[in-house]
């Protein structure tokens, strides 16, 4: 009896765009961390100096994959392998974004409360904060002169409404540009695309002028207590992930207009898309947890 032949399993050469995102990472962080501490060791010139390696990074790795794919090195067992990755990779993002949605709901639904003079361990909050009461968002803090409170609270009405709308109508502008390529619809591929990445950087538009609106016309700081760092934290963060997706999206475009893509084989463009629909689903979580509730 026969035995059937095993898939050919393709194994890249060594690579330095990872040590490369590695560095980018680290100096992007650094840089950020010293500008929230007033610029002390060059972080007007790490953080953008970081931001650019990592978009190097992106392309250069990108450029390494297409033309491994483009010379025919993979085979199905590698693809099968690529949406594993993928899979568990936006599992991944779940859980770290879990995880500040996590804190989010610890302080507003316990350690407030306690401080306030409610729940199990309310005691505590007679010896911390005696006249601390509980609201939220948290506009009175318990040491305002350390921590000065915000003017006023992000409202869900104006830009976050704006872009929730916006990031909503680019999952269905992908979702047909999707349809486009499998059935062979270059046209509706290329231009699905072209309106999907108008609308993600026109949504990261609006988060910037929202951000500066917050910081100066608000007062709304990573100072500003809990309220201020958890809507930091969760909105800067999935705004990063907004960045990284309109890049990807970006690529896939370029690839479309050469014609890299088969309604059969297109791997690659799905990734993007589940990751895309994977930030859109997020944004809808912290419209209602962070603006709305």
């Amino acid at each position: 009896m026969a035995h059937k032949e095993h898939e050919h399993y393709y194994v890249p050469t060594s690579s330095p765009w990872s040590i490369v995102g590695s560095v980018g990472i680290f100096l992007f962080m650094i840089g950020f961390i010293n500008l929230l501490h007033g610029d002390i060791l060059g972080g007007s010139i790490l953080f953008p100096a970081g931001a650019v390696i990592i978009i190097i990074m992106m392309f250069g790795w990108f450029s390494s994959v297409i033309n491994e794919s483009l010379s025919g090195v993979y085979s199905e067992q590698v693809d099968r392998s690529f949406r594993m990755g993928m899979m568990w990779f936006i599992f991944s993002e779940v859980m770290f974004f879990g995880a500040f949605f996590g804190v989010l709901f610890y302080v507003r639904m316990f350690a407030l409360p306690w401080l306030g003079g409610e729940g199990a361990k309310a005691i505590t909050g007679e010896f911390l904060y005696p006249q601390f009461k509980y609201v939220w968002p948290l506009l009175v803090n318990p040491n305002p002169e350390a921590f000065p409170g915000p003017k006023a609270v992000m409202d869900a009405v104006g830009i976050p409404l704006l872009n929730t709308v916006i990031l909503l109508t680019s999952a269905v502008t992908l979702t047909w540009a999707h349809w486009g390529l499998k059935d062979n619809k270059r046209s509706q591929l290329i231009w699905g695309l072209v309106i999907t990445i108008v609308l993600g950087f026109t949504f990261l538009g609006f988060q910037a002028f929202e951000y500066y609106h917050a910081h100066h016309g608000l007062h709304l700081t990573f100072n500003s207590g809990i309220y201020g760092s958890t809507f930091y934290m969760l909105t800067g963060f999935h705004g990063a992930h907004v960045t990284i997706g309109a890049i990807m999206l970006t690529v896939m475009l370029v690839r479309s207009i050469k014609g890299h893509f088969t309604p059969k084989a297109h791997f690659a463009f799905e990734a993007a898309a589940w990751y895309w629909h994977f930030v859109d689903v997020v944004w809808l979580f912290l419209f209602i947890f962070v603006y709305w509730i």
